[in-house]
């Protein structure tokens, strides 16, 4: 048995999909590649971006969430990235006693993208965001509520960052080779 309602909702599917379909076209007129398929530019930065190594608990979250993402590469990679993350820590909730109730931390990471043999900069860029916590709880519940904080705002600058080298990557050379 038909009725209205599955009518109405066969006539509303079959206009999405149409809808997706010219989505479809318009984008591969336009030019539009996924990053990842053949001849997008993301693929060559995969498994290929050596990082500096980790000398504190920002940087060795930050370092994983880009090798998550992108691959940790193998030695003699092709592309370097110099990375240098500021964090800093406002408060933003003070009762009226003048206790802290919760803080924001802003960061900011400055990147630049090399080739690793030439050393010639590629990219080099900026990207911040901000993250916050209470403080209202037991001292153990701050503490893990600031470690939350900052490895949630390490992530969210890793994938900016990483976010803006992909949309870049198909204008970067091919990298050098070793000589």
């Amino acid at each position: 048995m038909w009725s209205s309602e599955t009518r109405t909702g066969n006539l509303n599917r079959r206009a999405v999909l149409a809808g997706l379909g010219a989505l479809t076209l318009s984008l591969a007129a336009c030019g539009f590649t996924p990053v990842y398929a053949p001849g997008g530019g993301g693929a060559q930065l995969l498994n290929a971006v050596a990082l500096q190594a980790p000398d504190n608990d920002r940087r060795y979250v930050f370092n994983r969430r880009f090798e998550e993402r992108l691959g940790r590469p193998a030695s003699g990679a092709p592309y370097a990235l110099a990375v240098r993350i500021q964090v800093t820590e406002q408060d933003i909730g003070v009762t009226s006693t003048g206790n802290i109730t919760r803080y924001r931390l802003i960061g900011r990471v400055f990147y630049t993208l090399t080739d690793a043999t030439t050393g010639a900069v590629l990219h080099d860029g900026r990207t911040n965001a901000f993250t916050g916590y209470s403080t209202t709880g037991s001292t153990v519940a701050t503490s893990a509520a600031e470690r939350d904080a900052q490895e949630r705002l390490m992530v969210i600058l890793a994938d900016q960052m990483i976010d803006d080298l992909l949309l870049r990557a198909a204008d970067f050379p091919a990298p050098a080779s070793p000589a």
